[in-house]
């Protein structure tokens, strides 16, 4: 009975739990510039921005979590993100240097204690922490995993800068004087970790990765990281499918893409677009692309087995791993 309520949670949409803790420095009703380094304004301002930020990602992520919802009106999402706590500390986050790097990292381990994550996670059930600071005398990764199977984040996958509890838990660290599409951009990364890493990419010599399900076949690129097949396929958070570098989401260039009906065997019917199709806006192109990842009840295969619910991987992270999971069931 358990292994099928457990075969069924992956079919229906999954709740992400957050967490997020916000550090302002304040000095004279300000966020304190000689702590930040930037002028971000009052902090009553700031306070303001954080919280309708952190309403807006949580919409976005969740619309982007809709299996072609850009075609499908009553697709479902597969995720849906609840807040389930918050705290405010009016001090400058705490600093640790790290070797080889110019400037010092958030001391992680620190404010995991600080906010009491291991209650959070393995009692309250949270998979994510949001972390809302500042940037401009510190460094700070974007995702760091903490798992008792490794870390499998965007960040330099130190084992020893989180604190590791039974469960596994990611933080996402944003910048307060930056918008919605940064944090997206975060979360669209983690999630390409996932997949790679389920994918065997961190196990595959470089000139194969054009050869796997999710980098080569999905994504259409190889270890250059740029669009190279033609048609071309769904692209990743930097590359649009008719994108030429980095960033590129505003190309007026027109190609073939299969993104709106991408089969891993390549027999998806292709259409000739190019950036107008999400207006030339970066926000609507992060939440295009994820909606091309499949989802709740995708109905492709790879190779005669069903593709996975691929979000299932950011909830279910722990059981993808005892089970070893694959992009396919």
């Amino acid at each position: 009975m358990l292994t099928t309520y457990l075969l069924a949670a992956t079919l229906q949409t999954q709740t992400v739990k957050v967490y997020v803790v916000s550090y302002f420095p304040v000095k004279d009703g300000r966020i304190n510039v000689e702590i930040t380094g930037d002028d971000l304004g009052t902090y009553d301002d700031v306070k303001q921005r954080t919280e309708s930020l952190t309403q807006e990602c949580c919409a976005k992520l969740e619309e982007g979590s809709r299996f072609r919802g850009y075609k499908t009106p009553d697709a479902k999402p597969a995720l849906r993100y609840e807040v389930v706590g918050s705290l405010e500390i009016k001090e400058a986050i705490p600093l640790r240097p790290k070797v080889g790097e110019s400037v010092p990292l958030p001391d992680y381990n620190a404010i995991m204690k600080r906010i009491g994550a291991k209650s959070l996670v393995e009692e309250g059930g949270v998979h994510q922490i949001w972390l809302w600071g500042y940037h401009g005398k510190i460094g700070l990764w974007e995702s760091n995993m903490s798992s008792p199977t490794g870390d499998v984040s965007n960040s330099d996958r130190d084992p020893k800068d989180l604190p590791v509890f039974a469960r596994t838990y990611t933080v996402y660290h944003f910048n307060y004087g930056r918008g919605v599409g940064e944090m997206m951009e975060n979360h669209m990364h983690q999630l390409e970790q996932l997949l790679n890493w389920a994918d065997g990419r961190d196990r595959t010599p470089p000139e194969k990765w054009n050869e796997l399900l999710f980098w080569g076949k999905f994504v259409g690129s190889d270890a250059s990281h740029k669009m190279v097949t033609n048609p071309a396929r769904c692209g990743w958070t930097h590359y649009a499918p008719n994108s030429e570098s980095d960033y590129d989401w505003g190309n007026p260039r027109f190609v073939e893409t299969d993104i709106e009906d991408w089969r891993p065997d390549g027999t998806g019917q292709t259409t000739r677009m190019n950036a107008d199709r999400w207006g030339r806006d970066p926000i609507r192109w992060r939440v295009y692309w994820m909606q091309a990842i499949p989802g709740l009840d995708n109905g492709l295969s790879y190779r005669g087995r069903k593709l996975r619910n691929w979000w299932s991987f950011v909830t279910d992270w722990d059981r993808s791993r005892r089970e070893n999971w694959s992009l396919v069931e």
